[in-house]
C-alpha cells in the first residue's frame, strides 16, 4: 500500500494491471491559449473556472483563478477495429452559448464521414467546485453499438504537470479516477460510471498511446505516481448514449470525491437551470449593446467575460486572462501565464464594469487594490491573487490607475464607508517620488519618458489633488496640482522628436519613449545617448534604436484623459505617423501593432514566441483609435465592427491577431487570433468602454477636471505653469528666469541658498505635504541671470543636523 492509499483507506483502490510504465513521462506542456470560451458559475461557492478551445475542455482553475489544475480533457472514440478518433483533430465542431446571458457552452461535433454526432454542454456546478460536461452521442446505430467513448484527462495539479499521481478507485460502487499533488485532489467519473479506467505516463503508457496502437483499450494500469500523467475512463456507448462527466476538485481526496458524487447525484438539467438562473441576475448591459454593430452579441459576452475573471476567494481581484500565451510550447517553469493581476488591466476591467453600471463590482476591485498596496504607496508590476508579487518592475501608470478609479467612484458617491484618502495619498506620493521617469512603460519593457505613462500620471495626480482638497488637505492638493502642471508643461519637450525619420513629411511627432539621460533614474549606460534596447528581438537582429526611430499609439491616452485636444496639431501629425508605420488593414477593418520593431508575437514562420518573434496587431488598439476618432468628432462605426469581427466564434477577443498572409500549416489566418492570450480581458474592457462612450457621445474615460485644466487654449488657463522641480533622484540643471525652482525631498529639510555667489545667504524651512514629503520654493525674477546655489540639511539625532555636504548649482536662463 502506498502512503496515499493509507490516507484514503475507506475507498477501494483498483489495482487492475498494476503500475503504469514509462515514468515520469514527457516533459509537461500546457495547451493552446486561443480559447473559444471561459466560464464559471456566478455563485461564489463554486470555486472553479473552465476554458474551452478546439472543441475540448482546456485548463481548469481551482480554488482561485490564478491556479490552473489541468492541461486538457478530451473525448476519444473507437469501434475497436476500423477507426480511432480524437475529437480535436477528427471532428468538426460548431460552438454556441446555451443562453445569451450566461457562459454555458454547447458544442456540436460531426464525425467527418457522418457516422456519428456528439453534442456537449459544459458548465460548472453552481454550488460545488466541479466542472460538468453533459454528452449526447447520436448516429448510425450499427456504429454506435460497437463504439466506445473515452474521457482522457491530463492533470497539471498545483500549477504544473510534473509530480502528479493518480489511481483508479471504486467509490460507492462507481469506478472513478483520482489524481493528486500535494494537498490538491481531482476526481473524475461519469453518472453511468466508467466500465474501465487506466492511469499512465504521457507519451508512454497514457490512454492515447494505447488506443493509437491498435484502436483498443488494452491497458488498465491502476496507478501512475509522481510524473506527467494522463488518466482515462471508458464509457460503453452500446449502453449509454447520453451521460454526464464530472471533474471535481478538493483539498484532499475526500473533498474531491464527495464533490464529484454530489454533482453526479443531481440531474444535469437541474444544474444547468440553476447555472443559467444565476447568470440571469447579472443585468446584461443592454444600453451598451444598442451601440454595437452585431446586435449586442459581443457586448453581452464581454460583460460576462469580465465578471468571470474575478476571483471568488479574494473578492475584487481580476486577472488579465485565463490563458497561458503560447501555452503548447510552455512548461512548468512558465508559472505566471496571464492568470495574474496586473493593476493596469484590472483597473481597465473595473472601469469597464463601471461603464456597464456595476458600481458595486468596481468598488470591490478598488478595495482589493487597497489591500495589495505596499507601504510606500506602490503596487507590484503584477502579482498572484493573494497579493504576492511576481515581476518587480516599476510602472508609473499602474500606480496612477488606482487613483483614477478611486476618483471615479468617489465622484459617483458609491464608496460607502470606504475611506480612500490614505490609500490615494500614498499612491500619489509614490508618483511624486519617481515621476516623470518610469522604469517600464505600459508595454513593460523600457525606461524613460512615455506619453501613455505620463498621461496616466498627470490624470492621477490631479484626481489625487481633487480628493485631497475635499479632505481639507489644501497644501497637499496645491502641491500635487503643481507637480502635474510641471509634467504637463514639459510633456512635449520630453516625449517628442523634431527629427522624425518614419514619415517623409512629418519631422515632429510623439515617440514611443524617450530614454533617460545620464544621471537620470534608470539610465542605461550600455547603449548610446538617446537610444534604448528592445529586448525581444531575434538572434542577429538589431536591438538598439534611437528614440526617434520607434513610435507607438500611446500618445492617444493624452486625448483620452483630457490632457490634449484631439485636434492638437502634434496629435494629428503623430496619428499620421503611426498609421504610416503600424496600421494593418484587414478584411475586417484596421488594426495596429504596438510599436515598430516589436518582437513580442508569433514568429514570421508562424512559430510560437519564445523570447523573440514578431509583434502583431492588437485589437484593443483598434478600440483606442476608435476612442480618439470619437473625441475628434468622426465616425468610429467601422472600427467598432472591426473589433467585433476580430473575436473568436465564442466571442473571445485575442491579444494579437495574425497580420500576414494565411499560414494554414501553423493554424494562422489573416485577421484571426495569433498564439498569444485569448481572451485578453483588457481588449474586452476597451470594447465595452467604447460602446459606453458611443452611448454617451463622449469618451467615457475622459476626466473632466483634467480636460478643463489642460485641453483649453493657453489664454483660458486659470493657473500659471512656471515651476522647475528639482529632486535628488532627478536633478535639473536650469530654471527659466521668472520661474520658481522647487526643491522636493522625501523628508523635512532646511535649504540654504544664494543667487549672488553667497554675497547674500538665504534659508528656508520646507513645507511638509504628508506622504509626498516636503518642498522649498526659490523664486527668480524676470530677466535674472546667473545661478542658484543651494545646499540642504535634515534634522538628526540629539538636535544635530545632517548636511548634504556639497552645493548644488542650477543655472538661471532666459
Amino acid at each position: 500500500m502506498t502512503a496515499m492509499s493509507a490516507r484514503c483507506e475507506n475507498y477501494r483502490w483498483l489495482d487492475d494491471d498494476g503500475p503504469a510504465f514509462g515514468a515520469p513521462g514527457l516533459e509537461p506542456r500546457w495547451t493552446s491559449s486561443r480559447k473559444d470560451a471561459v466560464g464559471t458559475a456566478y455563485s461564489a461557492s463554486s470555486r472553479v473556472w473552465y476554458t474551452l478551445s478546439h472543441g475540448t475542455l482546456n485548463e481548469i482553475y481551482y480554488p482561485t483563478i490564478d491556479r490552473p489544475q489541468t492541461r486538457d480533457m478530451e473525448l476519444l472514440f473507437s469501434d475497436g477495429e476500423t477507426f480511432f478518433h480524437e475529437e480535436k483533430r477528427d471532428l468538426n465542431y460548431e460552438f454556441e452559448y446555451v443562453d445569451g446571458a450566461a457562459l454555458a457552452v454547447r458544442m456540436k461535433g460531426q464525425e467527418r464521414d457522418g457516422r456519428y454526432r456528439v453534442t456537449k454542454v459544459v458548465i460548472s456546478n453552481p454550488h460545488f467546485s466541479t466542472v460538468l460536461m453533459h454528452v449526447k452521442i447520436e448516429g448510425d446505430e450499427e456504429v454506435l453499438r460497437r463504439m466506445k467513448c473515452y474521457a482522457l484527462l491530463s492533470p497539471h495539479l498545483n500549477g504544473g504537470g510534473a509530480g502528479n499521481s493518480a489511481r483508479s478507485v471504486d467509490v460507492a460502487g462507481k469506478r472513478s479516477l483520482l489524481a493528486w499533488k500535494g494537498n490538491t485532489s481531482l476526481a473524475m467519473s461519469a453518472d453511468c460510471g466508467f466500465t474501465r479506467s487506466s492511469c499512465g505516463y504521457v507519451g508512454a503508457s497514457d490512454g492515447y498511446q494505447d488506443l493509437f496502437r491498435n484502436m483498443r483499450m488494452s491497458w488498465q494500469f491502476g496507478q501512475a505516481l509522481n510524473g506527467n500523467i494522463a488518466v482515462m475512463g471508458e464509457i460503453d456507448l452500446a449502453v449509454n448514449r447520453e451521460f454526464t462527466i464530472a471533474i471535481a476538485f478538493g483539498d484532499g481526496h475526500h473533498a474531491a470525491l464527495t464533490g464529484m458524487l454530489q454533482s453526479l447525484a443531481t440531474p444535469f438539467v437541474d444544474h444547468l437551470q440553476r447555472f443559467l438562473l444565476q447568470w440571469g441576475r447579472t443585468s446584461s448591459p443592454e444600453r451598451l449593446a444598442k451601440e454595437a454593430t452585431d446586435q449586442g452579441w459581443l457586448a453581452r459576452i464581454s460583460h460576462n467575460v469580465l465578471l468571470a475573471h474575478e476571483d471568488k476567494t479574494y473578492s475584487g481581484a481580476f486577472i488579465a486572462s485565463a490563458s497561458i500565451p503560447w501555452g503548447a510550447s510552455r512548461g512548468d517553469n512558465d508559472l505566471g501565464g496571464y492568470h495574474l493581476v496586473w493593476t493596469r488591466d484590472m483597473v481597465q476591467t473595473a472601469t469597464a464594469l463601471l461603464a456597464c453600471g456595476k458600481e458595486d463590482t468596481a468598488l470591490r476591485a478598488l478595495v482589493y487594490l487597497a489591500t495589495t498596496q505596499r507601504p510606500d504607496g506602490s503596487f507590484a508590476q503584477n502579482f498572484w491573487i493573494d497579493g504576492s508579487p511576481y515581476w518587480h518592475g516599476i510602472q508609473l501608470d499602474e500606480q496612477a490607475f488606482p487613483i483614477m478609479l478611486a476618483w471615479r467612484l468617489w465622484k459617483r458617491g458609491v464608496l460607502g464607508t470606504f475611506r480612500i484618502f490614505p490609500f490615494v495619498e500614498r499612491a500619489a506620493a509614490f508618483l511624486v517620488k519617481y515621476a516623470p521617469v518610469t522604469q517600464q512603460e505600459r508595454w513593460e519593457e523600457t525606461a524613460g519618458y512615455s506619453p501613455s505613462t505620463l498621461a496616466a500620471v498627470i490624470a492621477g495626480l490631479l484626481c489625487a489633488a481633487d480628493i485631497a482638497r475635499a479632505h481639507a488637505s489644501i497644501e497637499l492638493a496645491g502641491f500635487l496640482e503643481g507637480y502635474a502642471d510641471w509634467i504637463e508643461a514639459h510633456l512635449d519637450e520630453w516625449t517628442t522628436t523634431n527629427v522624425g525619420v518614419l514619415h517623409p513629411e512629418i519631422k515632429r511627432h510623439y515617440v514611443r519613449i524617450q530614454p533617460p539621460a545620464p544621471g537620470e533614474p534608470f539610465h542605461d549606460d550600455t547603449v548610446p545617448a538617446c537610444c534604448f534596447r528592445i529586448a525581444n528581438r531575434g538572434p542577429g537582429e538589431q536591438n538598439v534604436f534611437r528614440a526617434n526611430e520607434v513610435v507607438d499609439g500611446g500618445f492617444l491616452e493624452l486625448v483620452r484623459y483630457g490632457i490634449r485636444r484631439a485636434d492638437d496639431p502634434l496629435i494629428v501629425d503623430s496619428v499620421k505617423v503611426i498609421d504610416h508605420v503600424l496600421k494593418i488593414d484587414t478584411q475586417f477593418g484596421p488594426c495596429w501593432r504596438r510599436y515598430n520593431h516589436d518582437g513580442y508575437g508569433q514568429k514570421k514562420d508562424g512559430g510560437p514566441y519564445d523570447g523573440w518573434g514578431q509583434g502583431r496587431a492588437w485589437p484593443l488598439l483598434t478600440g483606442e483609435r476608435a476612442h480618439y476618432e470619437l473625441a475628434r468628432g468622426t465616425s468610429c462605426k467601422k472600427l467598432t465592427t472591426a473589433i467585433e469581427q476580430f473575436s473568436s466564434k465564442g466571442g473571445m477577443l485575442p491579444e494579437q491577431i495574425w497580420d500576414e498572409a494565411d499560414l494554414p500549416s501553423e493554424g494562422m489566418y489573416f485577421g484571426r487570433s495569433a498564439g498569444s492570450a485569448q481572451p485578453l480581458v483588457w481588449a474586452h474592457s476597451e470594447y465595452l468602454k467604447l460602446l459606453r462612450s458611443l452611448a454617451d457621445g463622449e469618451v467615457f474615460d475622459r476626466i473632466s477636471l483634467v480636460a478643463e485644466r489642460y485641453a483649453v487654449p493657453a489664454e483660458k488657463r486659470t493657473f500659471s505653469n512656471n515651476r522647475q522641480i528639482y529632486s535628488a533622484g532627478r536633478p535639473v540643471k536650469f530654471v527659466k528666469a521668472g520661474h520658481t525652482l522647487r526643491i522636493v525631498d522625501a523628508g523635512h529639510f532646511r535649504a540654504v541658498y544664494t543667487t549672488d555667489d553667497w554675497a547674500t545667504v538665504n534659508e528656508a524651512i520646507s513645507t511638509m505635504v504628508g506622504s509626498s514629503g516636503s518642498y522649498v520654493d526659490i523664486p527668480t525674477k524676470a530677466g535674472q541671470m546667473g545661478r542658484i546655489l543651494f545646499t540642504q540639511s535634515w534634522p538628526g539625532e540629539n538636535q544635530q543636523e545632517r548636511w548634504l555636504g556639497r552645493n548644488v548649482e542650477v543655472d538661471v536662463v532666459p
